[in-house]
């Protein structure tokens, strides 16, 4: 029986796609929820996975082709799809068997790969996937395997850095490492080759368990069999073991690169988990412990200072700027050269929220499994704001104002990779809870990695919070082509007149940075004024006032 694949909905208010990478052939065979090609919109990318195992009948559609949903794409003859993958993998594990045997692994491990052939299938190219509308190149970033690794289908090979973020590209397939044709640092476009995967295969390594484990240095994630991941954590004296999750890729490879266990390093990431930023931190802290002036044994005069001193240049140290950090600097200054900035101030005492969450926050988080924090009540208060001065929310195009009946708030979040803004969608729908149930997925996705382009794209307004890092004041700049971002400060407790008595308050200062091209200072006032109402009087979020 013959299936169509077909587009199939693609979200809210998106009504075409454009065809990506091509993962299938006619002719090819495949299992059911393989992937067989990458759609891409003006929202994010994404993998279109097949319903069912069998062989490809027919291809509909070429890549780069415009296409609507419910056209069709592809039609499937159904069958044991998944046939001649299993057979190679069944040859595998029976070679596997063999080697196992007294002598095989020995005879084949000096045959020079022979086992290796037999035991492998088809080569498979991995290219450089789409990252999305208007991205045209990326950077390398970290190189997670070498030639001859043994890697299971999923498993992260390398890290692609673009303008809007970074992202790990997988395997396809199981099998073995037989070439990578890029190193770190290199651009490619969509499409271009990065590596090679002899499908099925498994390396004599894997099978002896020897070979690997004298030469392996850690520079790698991962991916061999269960006898290989075990002599890997004996050989960094268990190094993996215990609670937590391992850590990420590119902060193992760093890790053994620097002689560094898990012991010696606190990881910030989900579960504890080690990311790329904690490692350099710990490297830094050993730097400057390394750098201490030793104690001085006997007090002598201090020896003359050489007449040349190192120059400048000498002490310098360059580094490329990621592309993200690229693009963050290009948006940032592109936002004060296109739009009429302007920031006006104002205080919010925080007496009545932090009252408010001190009596709830144990009931809420028993209720809605997630913690109160303040980020709930500020997004709140800001939609309220701005379906009263809906220029707040407005955005120019050409000589257009148009305006966003709808708030979708993005939420400045800083990680060792730059400044990243995701976006709760449709914030102006959602409870408190549900606001802060998303910041907190969304802030846990930045800080490991795990960002989607469909994460951080269609903000209409954007929230700072500087206290975090215990900022007073600032002046945030607006993320274009949005026309208002607010900032959020430290809580201070200052003296305040109230009913004619001075008493100690909590303090913030919000600051509203605004495009004045369609802002007029009396809005972006009353804006702010509105923010101040709703906090410092909560009841009226509650009554819709």
């Amino acid at each position: 029986m013959a299936t169509e694949i077909r587009v199939p909905s693609l979200g809210e208010s998106v009504t075409e796609a454009q065809v990506g990478e091509i993962y299938k052939k006619v002719g090819d065979t495949v299992a059911k929820d393989e992937s067989l090609l990458e759609l891409e919109t003006d929202k994010a990318a994404q993998e279109l996975p097949s319903p069912v195992s069998g062989t490809i009948a027919e291809i509909a559609v070429e890549t780069g082709d415009e296409v609507e949903i419910d056209t069709l794409l592809m039609t499937i003859d159904e069958g044991d799809g998944s046939s001649q993958t299993d057979k190679d993998e069944d040859k595998g594990s029976a070679a596997a068997s063999a080697d196992s045997e007294p002598g095989k692994a020995h005879d084949e491990g000096q045959s020079g790969g022979k086992a290796d052939e037999g035991k492998g299938g088809r080569l498979i190219e991995v290219n450089t996937p789409s990252a999305g509308e208007s991205v045209s190149e990326a950077d390398v970033g970290e190189i997670y395997v070498k030639v001859g690794d043994t890697v299971k289908a999923d498993d992260p090979l390398l890290e692609l850095e673009t303008d809007k973020a970074a992202q790990e590209v997988p395997a396809p397939v199981s099998g073995v490492v037989r070439e990578i044709v890029v190193s770190e640092g290199d651009t490619v476009a969509p499409g271009d080759l990065l590596v090679k995967i002899e499908e099925g295969a498994q390396s004599s390594s894997s099978a002896s368990g020897s070979d690997e484990a004298a030469d392996y240095g850690g520079g790698q994630a991962i991916h061999g069999e269960s006898g290989t991941t075990a002599s890997r954590d004996e050989r960094h004296d268990g190094e993996m073991d215990g609670a937590g999750r391992d850590p990420a890729p590119a902060a193992k490879k760093l890790m053994a690169e620097n002689d560094l266990t898990k012991s010696e390093i606190s990881g910030s990431g989900k579960d504890g988990q080690i990311l790329k930023g904690d490692v350099l931190a710990a490297i830094e802290r050993g730097k400057d412990e390394s750098s201490s002036p030793a104690p001085k044994k006997e007090s002598k005069p201090a020896p003359k200072r050489p007449q040349s001193a190192p120059d400048d240049a000498e002490r310098e140290e360059r580094v490329k700027m990621s592309r993200l950090r690229q693009t963050i600097a290009k948006r940032l200054k592109g936002a004060q050269d296109t739009a009429a900035m302007l920031t006006t101030f104002n205080e919010v005492d925080m007496t009545a929220v932090m009252e408010l969450r001190k009596k709830y926050k144990d009931l809420f988080e028993k209720k809605h499994g997630v913690k109160l924090g303040f980020m709930g009540f500020f997004s709140k208060a800001v939609c309220h704001a701005l379906e009263e001065i809906p220029a707040v929310n407005a955005e120019i195009d050409g000589t257009d104002i148009i305006y966003k009946h709808f708030a979708h708030i993005g939420v400045a979040v800083g990680t060792d990779r730059g400044l990243v803004v995701p976006v709760v969608r449709n914030a102006d729908q959602m409870t408190i809870a549900e606001i802060e149930k998303e910041i907190g997925r969304l802030g846990r996705a930045a800080r490991d990695g795990d960002l989607t382009m469909a994460d951080m794209q269609g903000g209409t307004f954007t929230i700072s919070n500087g206290g975090v890092y215990g900022s007073l004041m600032s002046t945030p700049i607006l993320n274009s082509p949005q026309s208002g971002i607010l900032g959020m400060h430290k809580i201070q407790e200052r003296p305040m007149v109230v009913g004619g008595q001075i008493v100690v308050r909590p303090m913030m200062y919000l600051a509203l940075s605004y495009d004045h091209r369609i802002v007029d200072g009396k809005e972006a006032v009353t804006f702010l004024v509105r923010v101040k109402e709703s906090l410092e009087d909560p009841e009226r979020l509650v009554l819709d006032l």
